[in-house]
């Protein structure tokens, strides 16, 4: 009996914390005509936000908003209640939604499918059969283990954020989607390793997002220095898997802060953060 290859056409995938991003412009006219209120607003929004565990403030550079809000959540229920918490705040009237993106923590097992696919060649079982099932749950729960920390991340404590949504091409001559698995694991080894270069300099979260949102995957990188960003970005696009087959959506560019430092953003001045001494 021969195993179905085509039962492998997807890499198995791990799933775990879902993420909203959250980006507003304020506007800024009926915030300075609200008066002697508006402060207290902006100090009762930042007592608020403080008390959410797994939400992280952005000032964002640029046209495209004012204010991010990211949220890490355990399900996406907590994921809509954050989202409702906020919508709730009385500054909320002076936050006119730019956009907003949802996706889940995904990590994506190219090495242990193959891996997996061969040795299920191996013991000759037949696709879907209770064997066949039994052997890639052991194989997601052995690797769910060790990568435990890695789906659900704490939000990075580093000043600088930069987020953009992304797809793998499936027109014209560069369909990844038609490509075999192990050509694209291999592309996908070689594009990881540009990555592993600057591991200590970035903190990156892969997101998917298939099913939730117009994009495929979203990308998530944090740093103390912002140039690299433009270092590690422009390196991959003169990878293969980047070069052929990535198209890329908008980039989002900003600066974490602390909570209690909202009433400086909404007073006109750029807010703190400390880093990560204070977490």
């Amino acid at each position: 009996m021969s195993t179905d290859l085509a039962a492998f056409a997807a890499p198995l995938t791990l799933e775990g914390s879902p993420i909203l991003h959250q980006m507003f412009s304020v506007n800024w006219r009926a915030w300075r005509q609200h008066g002697a209120n508006a402060q207290e607003m902006a100090r009762h929004a930042a007592a608020t936000l403080a008390e959410m565990k797994g939400t992280a403030l952005f000032a964002m550079l640029g046209h495209k908003g004012d204010l991010q809000i990211v949220h890490f959540r355990e399900t996406f229920d907590e994921l809509h209640q954050a989202e409702l918490t906020v919508a709730h705040l009385e500054l909320s009237q002076f936050l006119e939604p730019t956009t907003s993106y949802v996706s889940v923590v995904e990590l994506g097992l190219y090495d242990s499918t193959i891996r997996l696919q061969g040795a299920l060649a191996q013991k000759e079982l037949a696709p879907g059969s209770p064997e066949w099932e039994a052997e890639i749950a052991g194989t997601l729960e052995q690797q769910r283990k060790s990568m435990a920390p890695r789906l659900r991340p704490e939000i990075p404590r580093r000043r600088y954020h930069c987020f953009y949504p992304m797809d793998k091409k499936r027109a014209d001559a560069n369909n990844w989607y038609s490509l075999p698995m192990a050509q694209r694991g291999k592309l996908m080894r070689e594009h990881g390793m540009i990555g592993r270069k600057y591991a200590g300099e970035v903190t990156q979260i892969i997101s998917g997002s298939i099913g939730f949102d117009n994009w495929e995957w979203g990308v998530d990188l944090f740093a103390d220095d912002p140039l690299v960003f433009k270092r590690l970005i422009y390196e991959m696009r003169f990878d293969e898997a980047s070069a052929l087959y990535a198209a890329f959506g908008p980039f989002y560019f900003s600066l974490r802060f602390e909570a209690s430092d909202l009433v400086k953003l909404m007073q006109g001045e750029t807010p703190g953060f400390a880093g990560a001494a204070a977490h």
